[in-house]
């Protein structure tokens, strides 16, 4: 699994979102991404995280953002989660986890004392070169924008 850092190339992704269209990676060149990985559609974190970045939208476009958001989720959880909260951005299915991998976002988690293998909950800002720019491992999830921003200095 990928341990990615500050400045590495991003991954290339290039999947079929919520609604069946192809997102690329590389189709938003000359932008910056904001690529964020949460663990599954319709829990307290996902949607408090997902409805932050929905209220903050026409910020984050204006300062030159495009979202990407991806779970392990299938097509019609995506679509049903984004159409109950009106999500204007594209959320990618993952159900192979290989985005997930290739992010390196995969790993150990424990909850209620059980320790199981999923999703961390992190996100990558890609500048417009496609290089990494900043990694998120403590997403504030009610807050998720004002982080963004202020990490960016913008």
């Amino acid at each position: 699994m990928a341990q990615l850092a500050i400045g590495d190339v991003a991954p290339e992704i290039r999947a079929m979102d919520q609604h069946g269209s192809e997102v690329s990676l590389a189709a938003f060149r000359g932008k910056k991404v904001i690529l964020y990985f949460y663990p599954k559609d319709n829990t307290p974190g996902c949607t408090a995280e997902a409805c932050n970045l929905r209220d903050n939208y026409q910020i984050l476009i204006e300062k030159g953002f495009e979202i990407i958001g991806v779970s392990a989720d299938n097509e019609k959880s995506h679509k049903n989660f984004s159409e109950k909260y009106v999500l204007p951005f594209a959320l990618i299915p993952d159900k192979a986890v290989n985005i997930i991998k290739d992010y390196g976002v995969w790993g150990k988690k424990k909850l209620y004392g059980k320790e199981y293998e999923g999703i961390n909950r992190m996100t990558f800002i890609i500048d417009e070169t496609g290089h990494i720019q900043h990694i998120f491992t403590k997403v504030d999830t009610k807050n998720h924008t004002a982080q963004i921003l202020q990490a960016t200095g913008l």
